[in-house]
C-alpha cells in the first residue's frame, strides 16, 4: 500500500492546473481525473478535490458529454449538437416529413460520435415529436409542426 498524500495536496494540484490554464495548456479541455491522478501520483479522489476547487472559482465547468473545460469557454454538448443539426435538416426540408432517418450507426459515424450519444440525441427528438420510431423499420421525421 502506497503513503497517503499529505493534507492540501489537492490544494497544489489546483495551483498547478490553474497555472497551466493560465499558460493555455488545455485549449481543449483538461485531461481526465485518471490522467492527472497518475501524474500527480495521486488518488482519484484527491483529483476531484483539486477540481472541485476549481470549479468553485470559476476556473474550470463541466460539461456534459464533453469533459471539464476551462472557464467562460462555451461548449455544446455533442447530442446537441447533433440534434441541433437534425433538426436544421429538418426544417430546410432536406429530411421532409415521412423521411427515414439514417439507423444510429450511420449517425454515430458521421458525427463521430458513440451511439449512446446518437441515441439521446434521437430520443430527444423523438419526445419533442420531431420523429417518430416504428418498431423494426426504423425512424422517421413527423408531420411538420
Amino acid at each position: 500500500m502506497t503513503n497517503p498524500s499529505p493534507r492540501g495536496t489537492y490544494l497544489t494540484i489546483a495551483e498547478a492546473l490553474r497555472a497551466r490554464i493560465a499558460e493555455g495548456t488545455y485549449p481543449d479541455g483538461l485531461p481526465s481525473e485518471a490522467e492527472i491522478g497518475r501524474e500527480f501520483g495521486v488518488a482519484r479522489t484527491t483529483v476531484r478535490r483539486a477540481l472541485r476547487a476549481l470549479e468553485e472559482a470559476g476556473d474550470v465547468t463541466t460539461v456534459a458529454g464533453v469533459g471539464r473545460q476551462v472557464g467562460g469557454r462555451s461548449q455544446v454538448a455533442p447530442y446537441r449538437r447533433i440534434m441541433t443539426d437534425l433538426l436544421d435538416r429538418i426544417r430546410t426540408g432536406e429530411l421532409p416529413a415521412g423521411a427515414r432517418l439514417p439507423s444510429e450507426a450511420e449517425l454515430s459515424e458521421s458525427y463521430g460520435v458513440a451511439r449512446g450519444t446518437v441515441r439521446r440525441a434521437v430520443h430527444e427528438l423523438e419526445g419533442a415529436g420531431h420523429i417518430h420510431a416504428q418498431h423494426g423499420v426504423g425512424r422517421f421525421v413527423g408531420p411538420a409542426t
